[in-house]
């Protein structure tokens, strides 16, 4: 009997002022997302994917790859055609870029968040728009729900961070991909203040 593997670590890269400059585009920020859903593809495919050219999926693979986002997947070339594969499992953000000196990064960080946000309200849609299509147990599964807290910054960073703990354990214990009714779970959170309306 062989002993149970180690979860593979979840390999996150940090943006900087450099490496955001690169992913800062609506197409290379969907391209980058698809080749972590999905898997390796190559121009041609992300093209059909995401209703794009093939130039301009490859033109922007190799903009992300400059940028270490993307790299080669060398298992699945064969001859002139170029496979490509995520270099990260995941992206974190650094509120400083928000605050650089120079405007051009504040600039690209306002436009990384805004179609983060973006694709986050689509994916939702989408699942609204769909969920019929999926297993009642599916739909019991699944959840929207709203909460309003009073807390102080404090208290919200601490619970963003349990969340996260939360979160991490289920990816290091998760054994769905062997489970053939499992499919990928989209968890997003949002913890933002919100004013009173008058």
């Amino acid at each position: 009997m062989t002993a149970p593997q180690a979860p593979k670590a979840h390999k996150q890269v940090t943006l900087d002022a450099r490496s955001l400059r690169g992913l800062a585009h609506p197409l290379r920020i969907r391209l980058l997302g698809s080749l972590r859903r999905d898997g390796p593809a190559t121009a041609s495919q992300l093209g059909v994917r995401l209703g794009e050219s093939s130039g301009a999926t490859s033109y922007h693979l190799r903009q992300l790859a400059a940028h270490g986002f993307v790299e080669d997947a060398p298992e699945r070339g064969k001859g002139r055609e170029r496979w490509w594969q995520a270099a990260h499992q995941g992206t974190s953000f650094d509120d400083a870029l928000l605050r650089d000196a120079d405007p051009t990064v504040r600039g690209a960080a306002q436009l990384y968040l805004h179609e983060v946000a973006s694709l986050y309200i689509e994916a939702l849609s989408t699942w609204v728009g769909t969920r019929h299509e999926w297993p009642e147990e599916w739909i019991a599964a699944s959840d929207m729900s709203d909460f309003l807290l009073h807390l102080t910054p404090e208290r919200t960073a601490e619970l963003k961070d349990r969340l996260h703990e939360v979160i991490e354990g289920y990816r290091e214990s998760a054994s769905g991909k062997d489970d053939p009714r499992a499919a990928p779970v989209r968890i997003q959170t949002q913890l933002i203040p919100t004013r009173p309306t008058d």
